[in-house]
């Protein structure tokens, strides 16, 4: 992930991790401690967008639209500016107002690299790929940033048209919101301290798992509150997910996590692979 999004991250996290890392360290030289993420996927998911029920004809528009930005290379650009060499496009919202022609977008910009803030702006590949939908569908476009685990209800009750939030496509969800084709393949992935040396040896997901079933409650795990992280710690039939014994600790975003790691609060964090690499180089270039 490039240097930008360390930057964007950095203003958010500096309060609190000025206060709690800066002698709290194994890192040698360094005077604060920093997180690493071990190089395995845990899980195999995909995103997509959540449309409002009541909407079939969205859904076919966005369907429609996700093809078109595959096929004409747009979606594999977009990727690029957050994966890549790429220059980040800011988004920005209009205000609510239903006399107008609007597409409401339900977001949790705290997701990154898939929406965060940057300054008065939304940026990201969901906020860019929802910029160029209200485009495509001739319709001005609202962005409402809320908590993550409010983002399916708010289309659900049709207070928003869609959820565009990295969003793990599931059954549970899919009471609330019909999925669109998917966009991203995506998957969960562990942090823990850079001086943490428990999971460097272990190279597939059994491994870390069946090293992460062997904690107890007394071994706290970091995650964002209603995200697949937290099915996998809490456990989930839905996604196939046994659970753990560890003790789950959820947060309003998962920079807050890996903060509250650091300072040794908890003992790992578990994310989505992406917002994983985006936080822990954010923080750890703060050091």
């Amino acid at each position: 992930m490039k240097k930008f999004l360390a930057v964007a991250l950095s203003a958010a996290l500096v309060a609190g991790l000025a206060a709690g890392c800066g002698s709290d360290s194994n890192d040698a030289g360094s005077g604060a401690k920093t997180a690493k993420v071990i190089d395995v996927d845990l899980t195999s998911e995909e995103y997509a967008f959540g449309v409002d029920k009541t909407q079939p004809e969205l859904l076919d528009e966005v369907n429609a639209f996700i093809q078109k930005i595959k096929d004409d290379g747009t979606l594999e650009e977009i990727f690029d500016k957050y994966f890549g060499d790429g220059e980040p496009t800011p988004v920005q919202s209009a205000e609510l107002d239903e006399s107008k022609d609007q597409l409401v977008v339900a977001t949790n910009a705290a997701f990154e690299p898939f929406e965060y803030m940057q300054g008065d702006s939304y940026v990201g590949v969901d906020m860019e790929i929802a910029a160029l939908l209200a485009d495509e569908l001739g319709q001005e476009l609202v962005i409402q940033n809320m908590d993550f685990d409010a983002v399916c209800l708010s289309v659900g009750q049709q207070k928003c048209d869609i959820a565009m939030a990295g969003l793990t496509v599931s059954e549970d969800r899919k009471e609330y919101v019909t999925f669109t084709d998917t966009y991203y393949q995506a998957s969960q992935r562990l942090i823990v301290p850079s001086d943490n040396t428990k999971f460097d040896d272990m190279t597939d997901a059994e491994s870390i798992a069946a090293a992460l079933g062997e904690l107890d409650s007394s071994v706290k795990i970091g995650v964002q509150q209603g995200t697949t992280g937290q099915s996998y710690v809490q456990g989930s039939e839905d996604l196939g997910f046994p659970g753990l014994d560890a003790t789950c600790q959820s947060y309003k975003s998962g920079s807050l996590a890996v903060q509250d790691m650091l300072h040794g609060n908890i003992d790992y964090v578990i994310i989505d692979a992406a917002p994983a690499a985006s936080i822990t180089e954010a923080i750890n270039e703060m050091q």
